[in-house]
């Protein structure tokens, strides 16, 4: 099947973007003149710009459309009033999770959603078959594109374009830019202070541009997928086919806070209940490398006798640290600050069990 482009695609080719395939999705890894080392800098430092326009876009709309989102997905929309934005699960019947997605309550008629790309349809088809007469489920994935500025200028940029600055973390606000109605919306995957701009597709050239021009004085940088995962890896954010997928649920993923458990009914709440009570599932862990050894997705964790204990499920060098991280399921018995060892390439390399995050978040400074 040929891969989906992104409404920006000529202006990451004219950046010299080293591209791969991502969701379905022809994007951006990295860029020419530095690559994801000086990306994630950028983010950490001033302030990155990346095209996520392969996330998902759906609209649930009709009256009790933020009842009937409640009743499926996991987090407890009644948690967040309007105008403010919340992450949550989608899960199956069984407790796994079809996605992990932002919703958005722009009113009791209207919920806004983001999936990732890959599982957008899946997500929608579920919430069509399951709304009631009156409620529609629209798939918008083509419709708008998303740019995230992220970092600590992050601020300095967006006020330039005379864009709002002053909402909280998981808030959005409408506003204008380039003569288009965009939703600016506080959030992000970096673990910075950032934003998330929401803009119809046959805008988001005018906006890129718009964007990298006020950000020039801040040392804006265009960032590939490279470095986003780099930076929510050091966060510990979890990306759905390594860190949740239908096999691994969202206690599985230690992601129970984004669960509305005293809920009378959401998709998989019974499973979910029983893997909670039980506390038999492996779950979620942070590791961090003791020597120089670099973890990556599907090596074996053991105990030092050599013992089964997990598997990595994302891992990389972190830029911050310089040194090896990872997230890995592991069985509920190990400790925090046990060392455990990695098979890294047939050499065992030793890493510390830990909680992340791997770097201290800026996501809610003011």
């Amino acid at each position: 099947m040929d891969l989906l482009h992104s409404p920006l695609h000529d202006r990451h080719v004219a950046l010299g973007a080293k591209l791969a395939a991502f969701g379905g999705w022809d994007m951006p890894l990295e860029y020419a003149g530095g690559g994801v080392l000086a990306e994630h800098k950028a983010v950490r430092e001033a302030v990155g710009l990346f095209d996520v326009s392969h996330l998902g876009k759906a609209l649930v709309r009709g009256t009790g459309a933020a009842d009937f989102v409640n009743e499926c997905l996991t987090n407890d929309l009644r948690r967040i009033e309007t105008g403010k934005a919340q992450y949550t699960l989608c899960c199956d019947e069984d407790g796994g999770t079809v996605d992990d997605l932002i919703a958005y309550l722009r009113s009791d008629f209207e919920v806004f959603l983001i999936p990732n790309a890959a599982n957008t349809a899946a997500v929608v088809a579920r919430l069509q078959a399951a709304a009631p007469e009156g409620i529609e489920v629209t798939d918008q994935h083509r419709d708008y594109a998303v740019l995230a500025i992220q970092g600590p200028l992050s601020d300095e940029v967006l006020t330039s374009l005379d864009l709002p600055v002053d909402h909280e973390y998981m808030s959005f606000a409408d506003a204008t830019i380039a003569g288009q109605a965009i939703t600016v919306c506080r959030t992000g995957y970096t673990g910075e202070r950032g934003y998330e701009l929401v803009v119809p597709s046959a805008s988001a050239g005018e906006v890129w541009d718009a964007v990298i021009a006020a950000g020039e004085s801040y040392g804006i940088r265009a960032c590939g997928l490279g470095a986003r995962d780099t930076l929510r890896t050091e966060m510990g954010y979890p990306l759905h086919g390594h860190e949740l997928s239908p096999e691994i649920s969202p206690v599985m993923a230690r992601a129970g806070w984004a669960v509305g458990w005293n809920k009378p009914a959401f998709w998989g709440k019974d499973e979910l209940e029983r893997q909670r009570a039980e506390k038999t599932v492996r779950t979620l862990r942070g590791l961090l490398a003791q020597g120089r050894g670099i973890p990556r997705p599907g090596m074996k964790v053991q105990d030092e006798e050599g013992g089964e204990l997990g598997e990595i499920t994302s891992g990389t060098f972190s830029p911050t640290l310089r040194q090896g991280i990872a997230l890995a399921l592991l069985e509920p018995s190990v400790a925090d600050g046990a060392t455990v060892i990695v098979d890294v390439r047939g050499r065992p390399e030793a890493f510390t069990v830990t909680k992340p995050p791997f770097v201290q978040p800026s996501t809610k400074e003011a």
